[in-house]
């Protein structure tokens, strides 16, 4: 049996591999920050809201999306589980430099340095919380056939049009 690998065999196959992947990133990070923006850093919730992506109903609606077979789906719950388990520790790991943040802010002096220091540490925490949510998704789009991904993506495309919509819609109402 020859492994599958994700080295598209022609220029429209790397388009669509790209398009899925980014689309895919692009509702994981805002779902990541609408989860952030709508929970308080010291709730216990999971970090992408009321459903968590790893096992939650958006994967499923996303798997019937795709018509998966029973193996991709057993496959991609395996990935996302692995993938939120990694998250859930990093999340913590953010949770104390935070902490940190806010306890050097709250000193009678300062430290710049030190602040400096944190920042760059949430950075580095950020990036490789970035990474490891990215590896999911190339891990998860191996499982899944050029159709497959390429159903995924058009159907990313049209919710990331309809929640640029509704948020115009929502920045257009007169506040009062």
């Amino acid at each position: 049996m020859q492994a599958k690998t994700l080295v598209p065999t022609s220029m429209h196959g790397a388009r669509m591999l790209f398009a899925t992947l980014l689309l895919a990133l692009t509702g994981a990070v805002a779902s990541l920050a609408h989860a952030q923006a709508a929970t308080p850093p010291t709730s216990p919730a999971p970090a992408f809201g009321h459903h968590e992506f790893g096992g939650g109903r958006m994967l499923e609606r996303m798997l019937d999306s795709v018509n998966a077979s029973a193996d991709q789906r057993s496959r991609i719950h395996d990935i996302m589980k692995s993938a939120m388990t990694d998250l859930r520790a990093q999340r913590e790991a953010s949770r104390g430099l935070r902490e940190q943040a806010l306890n050097l802010f709250a000193q009678p002096t300062v430290d710049a340095r030190a602040v400096e220091s944190v920042r760059q540490q949430m950075l580095q925490q950020h990036d490789q919380s970035s990474r490891r949510w990215m590896q999911a998704m190339l891990d998860a789009s191996a499982v899944l056939s050029p159709d497959q991904r390429a159903q995924l993506a058009e159907r990313m495309k049209q919710r990331s049009e309809m929640m640029q919509q509704r948020q115009r819609r929502t920045q257009e109402q007169p506040k009062g």
